[in-house]
């Protein structure tokens, strides 16, 4: 099965140079990388275009004019991977809170399972260098959002998922109602509900070092009071 990772930025350059090649060291040879620039000012769709060169025909890029939100950059990148004859698509964050480390456990499981979830939620799983608070409001959205929806996946809110094309065509991509953090909640549910096979594996989740975090408390409550707009979607589906 080919391999896309698909990596959303706005204003990534002080992470994307350097977590490139740390992907493509732990990928397998065919696997490849989408970078979803949403016009980023500080130059990161520049300086991905510049290492293209080493990495060619692996290495692909989509700009998009203005920030669009997560959830349509995942959106666009899965139809993309799709579209160009990948079998497995991953989720990743920029910023290094994805540890590279994890992308052969998450490709082992697809072997086996519909959908791979890099859990910080069950043993061997946690946060680093979160205050309590942040802590507890994102178990405590994953718990909320378990309970409002009646899934079992432990991790509802990360963003470290890998998916079968399969389970992408079983969820639906242009179902989705979720434009906010609420997406990798409403995808996880859906693939549930939908008969796809899941696996969580456990990770280590750090905060970031470098660049601004796009996450802010009021986007998270945000998401968790969208899980009744998905809860109805649910039902109605």
């Amino acid at each position: 099965m080919r391999l896309l990772v698909i990596i959303p930025t706005y204003n990534e350059i002080e992470n994307i140079k350097k977590l490139l090649p740390e992907v493509f060291a732990v990928i397998p040879e065919n696997a490849g990388i989408l970078v979803v620039d949403d016009g980023s000012p500080d130059g990161t769709a520049a300086a991905v275009k510049e290492m293209q060169t080493q990495f060619p025909d692996k290495l692909f890029m989509l700009e998009r004019s203005g920030k669009q939100g997560l959830a349509t950059a995942y959106i666009t990148g899965f139809k993309w991977g799709m579209e160009h004859g990948f079998d497995v698509l991953c989720e990743m964050d920029a910023d290094f809170s994805h540890k590279p480390e994890y992308l052969p456990k998450l490709y082992e499981a697809i072997q086996t399972y519909d959908v791979a979830i890099g859990s910080r939620n069950i043993k061997g799983g946690s946060v680093e260098n979160w205050s309590f608070l942040r802590n507890l409001i994102s178990k405590g959205g994953s718990l909320y959002s378990r309970i409002v929806l009646g899934v079992n996946v432990k991790d509802l809110t990360g963003g470290y998922n890998m998916w079968r094309k399969e389970a992408l065509d079983k969820i639906g991509l242009d179902s989705i109602i979720s434009r906010g953090y609420s997406f990798q909640i409403e995808m996880k549910a859906k693939a549930e509900k939908r008969g796809c096979s899941i696996k969580e594996i456990p990770i280590v989740f750090p905060d970031r070092v470098l660049g601004q975090s796009k996450m802010s408390q009021g986007i998270f409550l945000e998401a968790l009071a969208n899980v009744w707009k998905v809860r109805k979607c649910l039902k109605n589906s």
